[in-house]
């Protein structure tokens, strides 16, 4: 290879780099905006009187498999029982 060619695929994969890099950045400013939009909904929340701690267990909730929630409740009445907090 002579040296225009070597120079020619540096800047490409420069290039390339440079997209890959920027694009991951304003991915970045897109994930801050919308943790700030979220943030704005649990104040407006709270705002209304709802207790957003709550809320927010509430929607871990959602995202996981009843069967898994189940088997996790019925352990912890298990445990409570044991410890007599039921």
């Amino acid at each position: 290879m002579d040296e225009s060619s070597i120079d020619a695929s540096y800047r490409v994969t420069a290039d390339e780099l440079r997209q890959f890099i920027e694009r991951f950045e304003r991915l970045e400013m897109e994930k801050k905006d919308i943790a700030d939009q979220q943030k704005e909904v649990m104040a407006e929340a709270k705002g209304r009187g709802y207790d957003t701690k709550v809320m927010r267990k509430v929607i871990a909730l959602r995202k996981r498999d009843q069967n898994d929630i189940a088997e996790e409740e019925a352990v912890l009445e298990m445990y409570k029982e044991a410890l007599g907090m039921s």
